[in-house]
């Protein structure tokens, strides 16, 4: 997924792209790029607290095979010592929490951030209901479409499949402005056939790329 920063030439390119596909569409675009939706330490805590006990057990086993005696203070000492330096370490090292958390998880996670963002940013409270947020979550990899009810009766969950498709792959490349501007034009594309502009047209809602 993407790692390279987003600079600020990317945002005017973002910023016109949003312009430029509202111009033709009642439809209300909304963009948002999170590093991660999620900071996960108690999951990957979790993870690794029973990974840790299943390693207990195999070394526990190991020992008594080869005749060998622990005292189990000194046992569940050592068990303690391993228990809070991985816990120091998750706390000290963010990044590696979400490699100890399922994807299912982490898509959890990144798509209920989508759902936040959608209507923190009042993006559900356009007046005909055509708002669409384009969310990406990086620490993820995860992106996502996000339409108003007046949309989804008109335009299938097959059409923003798509689009997040291209937006994932042009991520995977190290791409991601060039994902965002590409995934506004075909969303602009999509809005203009079932909502074209209409004369009196209002802005609803900001034309930027917002990074949290």
């Amino acid at each position: 997924m993407a790692t390279r920063p987003i600079t600020a030439e990317d945002h005017a390119r973002i910023t016109e792209a949003i312009r430029a596909a509202e111009a033709k569409t009642d439809g209300e675009i909304y963009c948002v790029v999170a590093r991660s939706s999620d900071g996960y330490f108690f999951p990957a805590a979790f993870t690794a607290t029973i990974a840790m006990l299943l390693a207990s057990l195999v070394v526990a086993f190991g020992l008594e095979a080869w005749w060998l005696t622990l005292r189990l203070p000194h046992f569940v000492l050592a068990q303690m010592l391993a228990f809070i330096s991985v816990y120091v370490l998750l706390w000290l090292a963010p990044a590696l929490r979400i490699h100890l958390v399922p994807r299912g998880l982490r898509y959890r996670a990144a798509h209920e951030n989508a759902v936040k963002q959608f209507l923190a940013r009042n993006v559900h409270v356009t007046a005909a209901r055509t708002g669409v947020l384009v969310f990406v979550s990086i620490a993820e990899h995860y992106a996502e479409v996000v339409a108003d009810s007046g949309i989804d009766e008109r335009v299938g969950q097959h059409v923003w499949d798509g689009v997040v498709d291209e937006l994932t792959a042009h991520a995977r490349d190290d791409r991601l402005a060039d994902g965002f501007v590409h995934a506004i034009g075909a969303i602009g594309m999509v809005l203009a056939e079932h909502f074209p502009v209409t004369p009196g047209d209002v802005n609803e809602l900001d034309d930027h790329l917002v990074e949290i």
